[in-house]
């Protein structure tokens, strides 16, 4: 797709201003420990000593115990410093430790790019926002496939350079759109899933089946306002509030666990042109965020909720 001189989006012009708290804080030679376990004595110490005795430098690190539950959670960004590290010897190595706390782990190396699948129906301010992202190396995606049920996008992904999939889908085609979907996913080898406002609910079994690696995005107006033009409904309503959720899907509608979530006020004299312009860039930036901790490994779930570190 080309554009006259003059005409290119905004969403393309490489000078885009990009806000304090919207970036990753990641260098480029740090690698991830994240961990999860029983609360007990000493889990702080069995992965920092780890750390000090592999001559691992930590850059961040971040930790919380959930009393209720009596969970651990930690994440530890490192950098080594001795020559010939290796992920993997660093990985059996730790695993013996590890065991004894029943301690869950998972190292991420440095320049990991999570391979992303993204779904989208007509509106585009979401994937608009997430592919300049992506272009100037913010989000560290290696987005594979963009899916959609209309075929109205299809030249800003071609634009991009990425294969888009149109999938109609009816009420009667349902099942079988869906396994063309899951098709796609399995087939690009996508380990994340960005449902980037599309506007179709998933089956339980695909909610299942994509379960803690698919992110999905909606406003979050309170008090709640569904059906048609629901940005409308909260102008005639005098909303004070408007927002957006990011959370992983789940079998209930928009309830999924929330990875983040964005607010702003408004007053009498936002419009509902006003509303709907403010909720979308709530949505895009909430969404980037949530993937960004994603991708960072920030996020651990735990008993249907998200615990959230350095945040």
């Amino acid at each position: 797709m080309s554009y006259e001189a003059g005409l290119v989006p905004a969403f393309l012009i490489p000078d885009k201003p990009i806000t304090r708290g919207d970036t990753m804080s990641r260098t480029a030679d740090t690698w991830i420990l994240a961990a999860q376990c029983p609360s007990r004595l000493g889990t702080v110490d069995v992965v920092t000593r780890f750390l000090k005795e592999q001559h691992c430098y930590i850059t961040e690190l971040n930790s919380f115990d959930d009393r209720l539950s009596g969970r651990f959670f930690i994440r530890a960004e490192f950098r080594p410093e001795v020559e010939g590290f290796g992920g993997e010897a660093f990985h059996d190595a730790f695993a013996p430790r590890a065991a004894e706390f029943a301690m869950e782990f998972e190292l991420t190396p440095p320049g990991k790019r999570m391979g992303t699948v993204i779904l989208v129906s007509k509106a585009d301010h979401c994937l608009n926002d997430l592919l300049y992202r992506y272009r100037i190396g913010q989000l560290p995606l290696d987005i594979r496939a963009v899916i959609s049920n209309h075929p109205d996008l299809e030249s800003l992904a071609a634009w991009h350079g990425l294969p888009y999939y149109h999938c109609p889908i009816t009420s009667e085609t349902k099942p079988q759109q869906e396994a063309q979907v899951q098709e796609i996913i399995e087939e690009t080898g996508a380990e994340l899933v960005v449902l980037a406002r599309y506007m179709q609910v998933l089956s339980p079994a695909m909610c299942e089946r994509l379960a803690g690696r698919a992110i999905n995005i909606h406003h979050s107006l309170l008090p709640g306002f569904k059906g048609a033009k629901p940005y409308h409904q909260a102008y005639e309503k005098g909303v004070k509030l408007v927002g957006a959720t990011a959370h992983y899907i789940n079998n209930d509608l928009d309830e999924g666990p929330i990875i983040a979530q964005g607010v702003e006020p408004v007053d009498h004299a936002h419009y509902p042109e006003d509303l709907v312009a403010k909720g979308r860039d709530i949505e895009c930036l909430t969404l980037a965020r949530a993937i960004g901790y994603h991708l960072e490994r920030r996020v651990f779930l735990h008993a249907g909720r998200t615990v959230v570190l350095g945040n």
